[in-house]
């Protein structure tokens, strides 16, 4: 009977510290099971995967998750950063802008990770060529000397120029951000505006001051142009007239040959002299000789009364 007892006291023994044991081992894999964290991660090409890890830190959970980062890419939260239940780490590029997080930061507003996560924007390049035009610039000859009334000729007008100037631009998030010269080239080059400065000519009219004479036959209307002894008004510089005389300003006129040489007329209120001719010179036309081919210029063409002074 003893022997009986005793086995049936050796078998509630071991009964208790198996008992015992599976108790123990249970609290312990709930211990464990308590230090466990659901994390996700967020891989650089968009894959999102969870995991379930006792880890304490970001860089734990990438190395039990056999995650190697590139030398370009980085973590949010950073490598040495611990870990919460429910938190997320992102994989992504050294080369996104962080400016828009700190500003954040800086205006004190409360945000969650993945809201800032969401500031997170790549940087794009494109390489742009635009066409920029040159201006041109204005260069000015003074042809005067000393003082007096000058006037601008332009020369040559200025025409802008085009170069074609290659930029390379970032943008992020549609905006440009930064923009390099590469390349320029000119299309065309741009022309100079020249400008001449120079002496004021003289625009009145010559004055004769002979008297005026109240013997005529009457007044009638001819075109009355001016000449001068120069070779574009003569085709000659000798000043000589076709009478033989030495042209002479405010006595000389060519007319026609119904005026005979010596013939005084009336031309305008002011005594002239028919001493020359002219190829031109016809019907009722009369050339007045000046004495230089601005004044000539000056004179124009004007329509005045002429009549025979007797």
């Amino acid at each position: 009977m003893k022997k009986e007892e005793n086995a049936s006291i050796s078998i509630m023994k071991i009964i208790c510290v198996t008992i015992i044991l599976i108790l123990l081992s249970g609290i312990g894999v709930m211990a464990v099971n308590n230090d466990l964290k659901d994390v996700k991660i967020i891989l650089q090409n968009g894959y999102e995967m969870t995991a379930l890890t006792g880890k304490a830190t970001v860089s734990e959970v990438l190395a039990e998750n056999n995650i190697v980062l590139d030398e370009n890419q980085k973590t949010i939260p950073d490598l040495n950063e611990e870990i919460q239940s429910g938190q997320s780490i992102q994989i992504t590029d050294k080369s996104y802008n962080e400016v828009q997080i700190a500003k954040i930061s800086e205006e004190g507003a409360k945000t969650s990770l993945d809201q800032l996560l969401e500031n997170y924007a790549p940087i794009t390049e494109k390489i742009v060529v635009e066409q920029v035009t040159i201006p041109y610039e204005t260069v000015t000859k003074n042809t005067t000397s000393g003082s007096g009334d000058t006037t601008n000729k332009v020369l040559q007008e200025g025409k802008d120029g085009l170069k074609e100037v290659t930029y390379k631009i970032k943008y992020q998030n549609d905006v440009e951000i930064e923009k390099t010269v590469i390349s320029e080239k000119v299309v065309t080059e741009p022309v100079n505006k020249i400008v001449q400065v120079q002496k004021k000519v003289a625009t009145t009219s010559r004055s004769v001051s002979l008297p005026r004479t109240t013997s005529s036959t009457g007044g009638t209307t001819y075109k009355v142009t001016a000449y001068c002894p120069c070779s574009k008004c003569c085709g000659k510089s000798t000043g000589r007239t076709a009478s033989g005389t030495k042209a002479t300003p405010g006595r000389t006129v060519a007319a026609s040959s119904k005026f005979a040489f010596g013939t005084k007329l009336n031309i305008g209120g002011h005594v002239y002299t028919v001493e020359d001719r002219g190829g031109a010179v016809n019907g009722n036309k009369i050339d007045i000789f000046v004495s230089s081919h601005s004044e000539a210029l000056a004179w124009g063409v004007r329509y005045l009364p002429v009549s025979v002074v007797k």
